[in-house]
């Protein structure tokens, strides 16, 4: 079994192997109502997990996850709040606004970032703290309630018996694989992540695709934030706590290389549902938290063997 074969198709392998085995313990597992829940509980760690594959894929790492998701948060409780004759419903127009505040706090980490020339790790960990630190500010270190019928149904309301943020989940998974695919962004973004000296002879702008690239991700940290704010029904500081392991975690156990160049959407969609399907059938089965805490570790730690298999190791641009 070759080394390209296994970090191709392995872990479409371990998700199906996880599913069988966990349905033959514990059947109620492959029910359909708790199969729905597996895909409502990924619907979120899906879209957060989508912006981080764009900086990893180009060879970066995005640590603002956190701080991006409360200061997005906090945005669109601050709009929840303002007048009601804008034309649109209130709930669109804060989640709008939301997302637009953490593609722009993105766009700043990717010009911090290439502007300073520090290393993306470091921008984005002190721009996230920087954005927790906003969101305290603006919320006053309160949890607010999200007062919205429209945002609360992205959670609570359903569709053909389907929880409303899936649908959101699969729109920005489309969005996210033709922006890959068949956009010259994701051409751009892939090719740094393939070698950037090869990219600039190709042609490839570096700091306008790394800036480019910071903005996309935190489009989609900000519908992440908007789906966690319907979620939870309340913006805090804190709204986003343990994304940021879940998704890099998700982004890794799906086979996209933390050296870049390799993988890519489709593999986070696999990765978010083998950490779905992990956390939901232990705790079916009946497992302790911890348990379910040092098998995700374990996962990475193959993941990012496998991936690394052959190659060097290379340094977070």
């Amino acid at each position: 079994m070759s080394a390209l074969f296994m970090r191709r198709w392995m872990p479409l392998i371990v998700l199906i192997g996880l599913c069988i085995a966990i349905g033959v313990i514990e059947p109620r597992f492959l029910s359909l109502d708790n199969l729905v829940r597996v895909l409502s509980s990924a619907s979120m760690p899906l879209v957060i997990a989508l912006g981080a594959t764009f900086i990893i894929i180009m060879g970066s790492i995005d640590l603002s996850i956190e701080g991006s998701l409360a200061f997005s948060g906090a945005v669109i409780v601050s709009f929840l709040s303002g007048p009601a004759s804008i034309g649109v419903d209130l709930g669109v127009f804060a989640a709008l606004m939301g997302v637009l505040a953490a593609a722009l706090f993105g766009a700043l980490i990717g010009w911090i970032h290439v502007r300073a020339q520090i290393p993306s790790f470091m921008a984005s960990l002190g721009m996230g703290f920087v954005g927790i630190g906003i969101a305290t500010l603006i919320l006053g270190g309160e949890r607010v309630p999200v007062a919205n019928d429209l945002i609360r149904s992205l959670s609570l309301g359903r569709l053909m018996g389907v929880p409303l943020n899936v649908y959101v989940a699969g729109a920005m998974f489309a969005l996210a694989w033709y922006i890959q695919y068949h956009t010259l962004l994701g051409r751009h973004i892939v090719a740094l992540g393939g070698g950037e000296d090869l990219a600039r002879a190709s042609g490839v702008n570096i700091r306008r695709t790394r800036i480019a690239a910071f903005a996309l991700a935190g489009l989609f940290f900000g519908v992440g934030a908007t789906l966690a704010c319907a979620k939870l029904g309340a913006a805090s500081a804190m709204i986003g706590s343990g994304q940021l392991f879940a998704a890099i975690s998700a982004v890794v156990v799906g086979g996209t290389a933390l050296t870049g160049g390799q993988g890519g959407v489709v593999n986070t969609l696999v990765g978010v549902l083998i950490v779905m399907v992990i956390g939901n059938g232990m705790i079916i089965i009946g497992l302790p938290t911890y348990v379910q805490q040092g098998v995700l570790g374990a996962a990475v730690i193959v993941a990012v063997l496998l991936n690394m298999s052959g190659k060097k190791p290379a340094l977070v641009k």
